[in-house]
Protein backbone atom coordinates (compact mmCIF):
# COMPACT_ATOMS: atom_id res chain seq x y z
CA UNK A 1 0.00 0.00 0.00
CA UNK A 2 1.22 3.46 -1.46
CA UNK A 3 1.31 5.98 1.64
CA UNK A 4 -0.47 8.82 0.92
CA UNK A 5 1.76 12.28 0.91
CA UNK A 6 2.38 14.48 4.23
CA UNK A 7 0.25 17.62 4.16
CA UNK A 8 1.79 21.06 5.12
CA UNK A 9 0.54 21.43 7.90
CA UNK A 10 2.08 18.20 8.88
CA UNK A 11 5.45 18.29 7.84
CA UNK A 12 5.55 21.93 8.89
CA UNK A 13 3.15 22.76 11.91
CA UNK A 14 2.68 26.47 12.88
CA UNK A 15 3.44 25.75 16.48
CA UNK A 16 6.10 23.66 18.45
CA UNK A 17 3.83 23.59 21.50
CA UNK A 18 6.37 25.46 23.51
CA UNK A 19 5.20 29.13 25.48
CA UNK A 20 6.65 31.97 24.17
CA UNK A 21 7.78 32.82 27.19
CA UNK A 22 7.92 31.15 31.31
CA UNK A 23 7.88 34.28 33.02
CA UNK A 24 7.32 37.99 32.58
CA UNK A 25 11.09 38.91 32.62
CA UNK A 26 11.57 36.22 29.98
CA UNK A 27 8.52 37.87 28.01
CA UNK A 28 9.34 41.42 28.52
CA UNK A 29 12.58 40.64 27.17
CA UNK A 30 11.03 39.19 24.09
CA UNK A 31 8.58 42.29 23.13
CA UNK A 32 11.06 45.02 23.73
CA UNK A 33 13.58 43.51 21.37
CA UNK A 34 10.99 42.74 18.86
CA UNK A 35 9.04 46.13 18.89
CA UNK A 36 12.46 47.92 18.82
CA UNK A 37 13.53 46.50 16.37
CA UNK A 38 10.58 46.59 14.00
CA UNK A 39 10.86 50.22 14.69
CA UNK A 40 14.45 50.86 14.04
CA UNK A 41 14.19 48.86 10.53
CA UNK A 42 10.40 50.36 10.02
CA UNK A 43 12.24 52.15 6.51
CA UNK A 44 13.93 48.64 5.78
CA UNK A 45 12.57 45.94 3.45
CA UNK A 46 12.65 43.11 6.85
CA UNK A 47 11.12 40.68 8.29
CA UNK A 48 11.26 40.70 12.16
CA UNK A 49 9.25 38.19 14.14
CA UNK A 50 9.08 36.45 17.81
CA UNK A 51 8.81 33.19 18.51
CA UNK A 52 7.98 31.89 15.02
CA UNK A 53 9.26 28.81 14.15
CA UNK A 54 11.75 28.63 11.04
CA UNK A 55 12.33 25.80 8.55
CA UNK A 56 15.16 25.89 6.73
CA UNK A 57 15.03 23.30 4.42
CA UNK A 58 12.05 20.80 2.56
CA UNK A 59 11.47 17.44 3.81
CA UNK A 60 9.49 14.49 2.29
CA UNK A 61 8.62 13.15 5.85
CA UNK A 62 8.25 14.79 9.14
CA UNK A 63 10.23 15.93 11.42
CA UNK A 64 11.07 18.96 9.73
CA UNK A 65 14.42 20.65 10.85
CA UNK A 66 13.73 23.76 12.75
CA UNK A 67 14.19 26.32 15.19
CA UNK A 68 11.59 29.02 16.64
CA UNK A 69 14.22 32.25 17.99
CA UNK A 70 13.24 34.20 20.52
CA UNK A 71 13.03 36.92 18.47
CA UNK A 72 14.79 36.79 14.51
CA UNK A 73 16.05 39.53 11.77
CA UNK A 74 15.58 38.35 8.03
CA UNK A 75 17.15 41.34 5.83
CA UNK A 76 15.93 41.46 2.30
CA UNK A 77 12.17 39.90 3.21
CA UNK A 78 9.10 42.30 3.39
CA UNK A 79 7.29 42.13 7.00
CA UNK A 80 3.93 40.23 6.92
CA UNK A 81 1.87 37.41 7.81
CA UNK A 82 3.75 33.73 8.64
CA UNK A 83 2.21 31.24 9.86
CA UNK A 84 6.05 29.85 10.46
CA UNK A 85 9.21 31.10 8.03
CA UNK A 86 10.02 28.65 5.62
CA UNK A 87 12.85 29.87 4.39
CA UNK A 88 12.68 28.14 0.50
CA UNK A 89 9.44 30.46 0.30
CA UNK A 90 11.20 33.65 1.40
CA UNK A 91 14.25 33.61 -1.63
CA UNK A 92 16.31 31.24 0.41
CA UNK A 93 17.27 33.89 2.72
CA UNK A 94 18.12 32.75 5.94
CA UNK A 95 17.69 35.27 9.33
CA UNK A 96 20.91 37.21 9.66
CA UNK A 97 20.44 38.13 12.92
CA UNK A 98 18.68 36.27 15.65
CA UNK A 99 18.39 36.52 19.80
CA UNK A 100 17.40 33.29 22.50
CA UNK A 101 16.39 35.27 26.14
CA UNK A 102 17.23 32.21 28.67
CA UNK A 103 14.11 31.49 31.11
CA UNK A 104 15.51 29.42 34.43
CA UNK A 105 14.75 25.86 33.03
CA UNK A 106 16.74 26.45 29.76
CA UNK A 107 20.30 24.91 30.15
CA UNK A 108 23.20 25.73 28.18
CA UNK A 109 23.92 22.59 26.56
CA UNK A 110 20.37 23.35 24.72
CA UNK A 111 21.90 26.81 24.00
CA UNK A 112 24.56 25.01 22.37
CA UNK A 113 22.32 22.93 20.27
CA UNK A 114 20.79 25.97 18.99
CA UNK A 115 23.75 27.71 18.27
CA UNK A 116 24.65 24.53 16.11
CA UNK A 117 21.82 24.72 14.39
CA UNK A 118 22.06 28.13 13.66
CA UNK A 119 25.29 27.86 12.72
CA UNK A 120 24.62 24.96 9.90
CA UNK A 121 21.99 26.95 8.35
CA UNK A 122 23.45 30.60 7.76
CA UNK A 123 22.71 32.72 10.58
CA UNK A 124 25.41 35.28 10.93
CA UNK A 125 24.86 36.96 14.40
CA UNK A 126 23.37 34.69 17.39
CA UNK A 127 22.76 36.87 20.71
CA UNK A 128 21.83 35.26 24.29
CA UNK A 129 21.04 36.58 27.35
CA UNK A 130 20.05 35.35 30.59
CA UNK A 131 18.19 37.75 32.82
CA UNK A 132 18.15 35.83 35.86
CA UNK A 133 22.33 35.31 35.97
CA UNK A 134 22.85 38.85 34.14
CA UNK A 135 24.95 36.90 31.42
CA UNK A 136 25.32 38.15 28.08
CA UNK A 137 26.92 36.21 25.12
CA UNK A 138 27.12 36.09 21.28
CA UNK A 139 29.09 35.13 17.83
CA UNK A 140 28.91 37.20 15.00
CA UNK A 141 30.56 36.18 11.58
CA UNK A 142 30.53 38.20 8.14
CA UNK A 143 29.65 35.36 6.11
CA UNK A 144 28.56 31.58 6.07
CA UNK A 145 32.00 30.44 5.31
CA UNK A 146 33.47 33.03 8.42
CA UNK A 147 34.32 31.13 11.66
CA UNK A 148 32.25 32.95 14.68
CA UNK A 149 34.06 35.68 17.09
CA UNK A 150 32.68 34.79 20.37
CA UNK A 151 31.47 37.55 21.83
CA UNK A 152 31.79 37.71 25.65
CA UNK A 153 31.44 40.60 28.64
CA UNK A 154 35.26 41.30 27.73
CA UNK A 155 33.93 42.54 24.16
CA UNK A 156 31.35 44.64 25.63
CA UNK A 157 29.75 47.00 24.70
CA UNK A 158 29.16 45.47 21.46
CA UNK A 159 28.08 46.74 18.20
CA UNK A 160 26.10 44.79 16.23
CA UNK A 161 27.49 44.39 12.43
CA UNK A 162 24.50 44.29 10.88
CA UNK A 163 21.95 46.47 12.96
CA UNK A 164 24.41 48.90 14.48
CA UNK A 165 22.77 48.72 17.76
CA UNK A 166 24.77 48.44 21.03
CA UNK A 167 24.89 46.03 23.90
CA UNK A 168 26.20 46.82 27.44
CA UNK A 169 26.06 44.94 30.49
CA UNK A 170 25.30 47.43 33.78
CA UNK A 171 24.78 46.62 37.46
CA UNK A 172 20.97 45.63 36.78
CA UNK A 173 21.48 44.06 33.53
CA UNK A 174 21.61 44.09 29.91
CA UNK A 175 20.55 47.30 28.04
CA UNK A 176 20.67 47.22 24.04
CA UNK A 177 20.86 50.77 22.39
CA UNK A 178 19.75 52.51 19.34
CA UNK A 179 22.33 53.39 16.61
CA UNK A 180 21.68 57.15 17.94
CA UNK A 181 22.46 55.57 21.08
CA UNK A 182 19.02 55.97 22.93
CA UNK A 183 18.41 52.87 24.95
CA UNK A 184 15.36 50.28 23.56
CA UNK A 185 12.36 51.60 24.80
CA UNK A 186 9.90 50.02 26.87
CA UNK A 187 7.26 48.07 24.95
CA UNK A 188 4.63 49.99 26.88
CA UNK A 189 6.59 53.71 26.09
CA UNK A 190 4.60 53.57 22.46
CA UNK A 191 1.25 53.29 24.69
CA UNK A 192 2.28 55.65 26.79
CA UNK A 193 3.57 58.50 24.01
CA UNK A 194 0.13 57.67 22.07
CA UNK A 195 -1.57 58.74 24.86
CA UNK A 196 0.90 61.69 25.35
CA UNK A 197 0.12 62.91 21.98
CA UNK A 198 -3.90 62.33 22.32
CA UNK A 199 -4.03 64.69 25.22
CA UNK A 200 -1.86 66.80 23.78
CA UNK A 201 -4.26 67.46 20.93
CA UNK A 202 -7.65 67.01 23.10
CA UNK A 203 -5.74 70.14 25.11
CA UNK A 204 -4.89 72.00 21.62
CA UNK A 205 -8.47 71.12 20.17
CA UNK A 206 -9.77 72.90 23.51
CA UNK A 207 -7.58 75.88 23.77
CA UNK A 208 -9.03 76.16 19.93
CA UNK A 209 -12.15 75.82 20.76
CA UNK A 210 -12.17 78.17 24.25
CA UNK A 211 -10.49 81.07 21.28
CA UNK A 212 -13.80 80.39 18.95
CA UNK A 213 -16.27 80.84 21.71
CA UNK A 214 -14.40 84.37 22.72
CA UNK A 215 -14.49 85.18 19.23
CA UNK A 216 -18.23 84.27 19.38
CA UNK A 217 -18.71 86.19 22.61
CA UNK A 218 -17.21 89.33 21.10
CA UNK A 219 -18.61 89.04 17.65
CA UNK A 220 -22.35 88.88 20.09
CA UNK A 221 -21.61 91.91 22.21
CA UNK A 222 -20.91 94.06 19.18
CA UNK A 223 -23.92 92.64 17.23
CA UNK A 224 -25.87 93.23 20.42
CA UNK A 225 -24.38 96.99 20.82
CA UNK A 226 -24.98 97.71 16.97
CA UNK A 227 -28.59 96.11 17.54
CA UNK A 228 -29.41 98.76 20.41
CA UNK A 229 -27.53 101.58 18.15
CA UNK A 230 -29.94 101.89 15.59
CA UNK A 231 -33.48 100.70 17.65
CA UNK A 232 -32.06 104.40 19.24
CA UNK A 233 -31.47 105.83 15.96
CA UNK A 234 -34.73 104.50 14.75
CA UNK A 235 -36.30 105.87 18.11
CA UNK A 236 -35.19 109.59 16.72
CA UNK A 237 -36.90 109.61 13.91
CA UNK A 238 -40.19 108.27 14.63
CA UNK A 239 -39.83 112.15 17.21
CA UNK A 240 -38.59 113.61 14.15
CA UNK A 241 -34.93 114.13 15.30
CA UNK A 242 -32.05 113.92 12.72
CA UNK A 243 -29.62 111.92 14.63
CA UNK A 244 -27.12 113.47 12.89
CA UNK A 245 -27.71 117.08 14.23
CA UNK A 246 -27.14 115.60 17.96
Amino acid sequence: MVQAPYSLETLYPDSDGKPMAENTEQYEWIVRLATNLKYLLKDREVFVAADLLWYPVQVEAPPAPSQAPDVMVALGRPPGYRGSYKQWEEDNIAPQVVFEILSPTNTRREMAEKQKFYEHYGVLETYYYDPERKDFWGFARQNEDDIYTLITALYLPWTSPLLQIRFELFEDGLTVFHPNGEPFAEPEASLLERDRARLEQEQAQAERDRAQAERDRALSREEQAQAKLNQALAKLQELGIDPETI
